[in-house]
């Protein structure tokens, strides 16, 4: 790695930039990462920036830097994938911004347990499970979950249910519907379930005809055997697993598997709209809008949609093709990577003709579509967060817009479990990935002032030891500091912001302003009166919505720590038992006062329990050890 230091972006010295793959990275005057580019040369690459026609957005990128620096790697492959873990890590201001749509669901099957549950969820995805979808609607995959479940009964019911039932020793109601196998209660072998885990899997990944044979043979012979119970039960069956196969889309031949992308854009954003297709038919769907912070073409467009798609954790596996409505940018280097990933020969390319040319059309005409319903929506809040933003510079007498506002509130029940909230808006928009509370050490009772303090100072202090570190050393925690601190209250509130402030050294690049909730007033200092700001404008608006926030993420922090401190366990306390320990002697013997009127001969028979741990459970209710 290399460098070159100063409040100007200096161009490197000749020579000095290995002509290699690499990555490389622009730095800001506070040492913050503000762009994260690759290159298969870093010379070539570089030298383009110090150039004298560069596009308006690269301009803006280079005059805001004060250094670069660079790191080599062995290959472009290498490069691309630094290149987006530096981008994951920084999230700097000039490359592209992601937004998922929404959250959307998945079938998953829960391989991680000892008994595999199906359910339908959203959000992170844990490793060891496998997923199915994503899916555009909730409904719809747990209508199909729900014809299936006739044909391969495993369990849907959670661990805490699970549990229960077999304790009972009897089955909930969908093992007489026939819709659970009843593992809980040993209806059901593991070998046969594992069986019918493996069926699902196969069915789900598209490999339904074998299903269908096999209910359609053991149909005719429950009939040929004069079972007609047991033949119109399979013949139901059959018609649910029909109609879940109806359900998927079919779009190619049984041997295919690829993705299909289509994406609409304008000057500013862009929409991406994904398919997936495995063995023919279609098993997912996903979007997603491209912020454009830096400028790109159809090319460079389709590059980062890929990037966005196959960097993430990839539920449905990797297609062995990827249509695309232009070839991305360094194809090449794409099709080396996802080869890689795949561990066999990935193409790329655009459909030209016939049923792929016209899927590849839907897939695009469902994202002008999205594009069309995010554009109405965006013009709406672009401008109101804009115009939020520069009446607050006006209002308040600030020197720039405040793109980054922090707001800060304290909350506890008579001086009891005292905490503090610190919410962030960055553009507007809430980020809550910089949220951040505290729990207040040093004050003894009911003082909102000195709990202000503390909480300040600690971020503040957080801020300048960030700053005073290396770049490579620096973590994240309160890295940037906000263009305008918020606190909730008056002027007391404001006065120990401003001490806080002034303590630090900081008053000077910090402003700060105090909301009251009487009136809705806005304190500055060095002003005895309120700034009216009124009471129909974005602003107001803007500083009543984190104020709020900041006041929801307090109280829900203090309650959280208040029902721990209330629903504490008697076993709390005790040497050698840890959560783990504790949770699992309490499963053992049934809930806490079983474990209070045990003995210590059957403390000491749990294999698991060491007899100094056993012992020190039964004095600690009373009990002798001999």
């Amino acid at each position: 790695m290399a460098g070159v230091a100063g409040t100007v972006l200096k161009r490197p010295a000749a020579g000095s930039v290995p002509d290699a793959p690499g990555s490389y990275q622009f730095l800001d005057g506070e040492g913050r990462v503000i762009y994260v580019g690759k290159a298969k040369s870093l010379r070539s690459r570089l030298n383009n920036y110090f150039g004298s026609h560069l596009p308006l957005r690269t301009r803006q990128m280079v005059e805001s830097a004060a250094s670069l620096e660079w790191i080599q790697v062995a290959n472009e492959v290498e490069a691309l994938m630094l290149e987006f873990s530096l981008i994951q890590r920084h999230r700097p201001r000039f490359n592209v911004r992601y937004t998922d749509d929404k959250s959307y669901p998945f079938l998953c099957v829960t391989m991680v347990d000892e008994w595999p549950r199906a359910m339908v969820m959203r959000g992170r995805r844990r490793k060891g499970n496998r997923y199915f979808g994503p899916y555009g609607h909730a409904y719809a995959i747990r209508d199909t979950l729900d014809l299936l479940l006739r044909t391969f009964p495993i369990r849907t019911c959670t661990d805490g249910k699970f549990r229960r039932y077999a304790s009972l020793g009897k089955p909930c109601l969908l093992y007489h519907i026939e819709k659970c196998s009843g593992p809980c209660v040993g209806e059901v072998s593991a070998d046969d379930y594992a069986e019918m885990v493996a069926e699902l899997l196969r069915f789900l990944e598209g490999d339904s005809d074998p299903v269908l044979d096999r209910l359609e043979c053991e149909m005719s012979a429950a009939s040929a055997e004069l079972d007609y119970e047991r033949a119109a039960r399979l013949r139901d069956r059959l018609a649910a697993v029909r109609k879940a196969v109806e359900t998927q889309q079919m779009v190619g031949s049984r041997r295919e598997d690829f993705d299909v992308i289509g994406v609409a854009d304008d000057a500013l954003e862009a929409a991406v709209q994904v398919f997936f297709v495995r063995r023919g038919r279609v098993m997912g769907r996903r979007g997603f809008t491209i912020d454009k912070a830096e400028e790109l073409d159809r090319a460079e467009l389709v590059s980062r949609a890929l990037e966005r798609l196959y960097f993430d954790d990839n539920p449905l596996g990797w297609p062995k093709q990827v249509l695309v409505p232009a070839l991305p940018a360094e194809a090449g280097l794409y099709t080396e990577w996802l080869s890689e990933m795949r561990e066999s020969q990935v193409q790329i390319r655009v459909p030209q003709r016939g049923a792929k040319r016209a899927l590849q059309a839907t897939v695009t005409r469902n994202a002008e579509e999205s594009f069309a319903r995010h554009r109405l929506k965006r013009s709406t809040d672009h401008n109101s967060r804009a115009r939020a933003l520069n009446e607050l510079q006006q209002h308040l007498g600030l020197a720039e817009a405040p793109l980054r506002i922090e707001c800060y509130d304290m909350s506890h029940l008579s001086g009891q479990d005292y905490v503090g909230s610190m919410v962030v808006l960055e553009d507007g928009l809430p980020k809550k990935a910089d949220y951040r509370r505290f729990k207040i050490r040093s004050v003894p009772g009911n003082d909102d002032f000195a709990a202000m303090h503390e909480v300040l100072t600690r971020r503040l202090s957080g801020y300048l030891e960030q700053r005073a570190r290396p770049v490579a050393e620096r973590d994240g925690r309160f890295s940037y500091p906000p263009q305008l601190l918020l606190v909730d209250g008056g002027k007391g509130q404001l006065g120990v912001a401003v001490q806080v402030l002034e303590e630090l050294g900081l008053d000077d690049e910090i402003p700060a302003a105090a909301l009251a909730k009487q009136f809705e007033e806005v304190f500055v200092p060095g002003q005895p009166e309120p700034v009216r700001i009124p009471r129909q404008s974005e602003a107001l608006y803007m500083l009543q919505r984190i104020r709020d926030e900041s006041h929801r993420v307090a109280v829900a922090y203090h309650r959280s720590l208040r029902d721990k401190r209330m629903t504490a366990s008697a076993l709390d306390g005790i040497s050698g038992l840890g959560p783990a320990r504790k949770a699992r002697l309490t499963k053992e013997l049934g809930g806490v006062r079983a474990v209070q009127r045990a003995g210590l001969q059957e403390l000491k028979a749990l294999p698991w329990l060491p007899d100094r741990v056993a012992e020190n459970v039964h004095t600690a209710f009373g009990g002798t050890v001999s």
